[in-house]
């Protein structure tokens, strides 16, 4: 994978998270942040023992959080031997520099971590060439901190030249490797570009929707096929195409990887015409996890995302599922499911939706019905003389 592969081993490591509660966020938002970073961090292989949340009027632009919070994470991680600690944004070279500094630790923002989590999904050439040009893209503004070693040798004559070459040099042969990376992409793009063109006509369908929230298990039901599905983030990396046929008609049905709010730049960059599915899709199946406490927010993060990649009003089935789960936390729920229904009936204002259990199969049958109307009217405006439909 080149520079920069699997910063967390394969040994169960410990780990403390640090996040802020600054600008608009709210506290119980922050706390939900920081959760989803624990379930980033488990993924990859690391036990979370403390989280710190700092309330600050912007993050500290040296070392994120402020001097007082910054002893504080010290003198735990040191008494309890903690292997890593883990930001919840970005942290600028500067404050990598800073915080490892004073840490004497290895240091991940969030950006780090997932790509790292990338890097360990990914199983095809294409997925391994998408991340790895994430991950160099990630490196480049950071490599001085890849010579601290030179700093240890104060002044001293020739010191300063031969860093700031071998510096230079990282970044030509990282430069370099970028530039034939996205080469490479280039090419395999335009070869999946034929692919999808020698896939004729048929109607395409994308599930999307935020990470882990059933997409591939609810491919695995509508296409009988088996394709990798856990309680994990980003199971799914590459892009599954699989024939679906409900009743008469076949269709297309594709798995795209699992959104997530932050997701790196760079990622979204090397991942392009992974999302071109979604671009090139007819009908867009949006499934959420009900029984997640944040899933509205969730469907927020997920749409403004499909703006940024494809602005065009495309047909959309909202599949609302894991309803098996909401009902076992109702108890303590305030809102059943029904009062729920109906508040969504009015919110997606006449956008088709579904409430389903794809573990349970339940309302499945509900669910078939509604995505083969929506495909048997675009199959009607492309082949109107077609008439072994209707």
């Amino acid at each position: 994978m080149g520079q920069g592969h699997v910063l967390v081993d394969a040994k169960e490591e410990s780990c403390v998270l640090v996040g802020v509660i600054s600008g608009d966020i709210t506290e119980e938002q922050a706390e939900e942040y920081i959760d989803e970073l624990e379930f980033l961090a488990l993924t990859a292989g690391a036990n979370t023992k403390k989280k710190f949340l700092q309330k600050i009027p912007v993050p500290n632009p040296k070392t994120y959080v402020g001097s007082g919070k910054l002893q504080e994470i010290k003198e735990y991680i040191e008494e309890h031997d903690i292997d890593l600690i883990i930001f919840d944004d970005e942290l600028s070279p500067s404050q990598l520099r800073n915080i490892e500094k004073a840490f004497q630790r290895k240091v991940l923002d969030r950006n780090n971590l997932i790509l790292d989590i990338f890097a360990s999904r990914a199983r095809t050439a294409y997925a391994k060439t998408q991340v790895e040009l994430a991950q160099l893209q990630y490196l480049l503004p950071r490599l001085t901190r890849m010579w601290t070693h030179l700093e240890r040798q104060k002044g001293g004559i020739g010191m300063r030249g031969p860093g700031e070459t071998q510096i230079e040099t990282d970044r030509r042969i990282i430069q370099q490797k970028i530039s034939l990376l996205k080469k490479k992409l280039e090419t395999i793009d335009k070869q999946m570009a034929v692919q999808r063109g020698n896939r004729g006509q048929l109607v395409r369908v994308a599930l999307v929707g935020y990470t882990n929230v059933g997409k591939s298990t609810l491919m695995n039901l509508l296409s009988k096929s088996d394709v990798f599905a856990e309680n994990k983030l980003f199971a799914t990396l590459d892009t599954t195409v699989r024939k679906v046929v409900i009743e008469n008609l076949p269709f297309l049905l594709t798995d795209t990887v699992g959104f997530i709010r932050k997701l790196p730049h760079q990622l979204v960059e090397s991942f392009k015409s992974t999302l071109d599915e979604v671009r090139e899709a007819d009908v867009l199946v949006h499934v959420l996890d009900i029984s997640h406490p944040n899933f509205e927010d969730h469907y927020h993060v997920v749409n403004e995302t499909l703006a940024e990649i494809d602005r065009t009003d495309k047909p959309t089935i909202v599949v609302f599922n894991k309803i098996d789960s909401y009902r076992a936390q109702s108890e303590e729920e305030a809102v059943s499911l029904e009062e729920l229904k109906k508040s969504w009936m009015a919110k997606l204002n006449n956008t088709k939706s579904v409430f389903i259990s794809a573990h349970t199969k339940e309302n499945l049958d509900e669910f078939k019905s509604v995505l083969y109307d929506e495909v048997k009217d675009i199959f009607k405006k492309r082949y109107p003389y077609h008439n072994f439909l209707y």
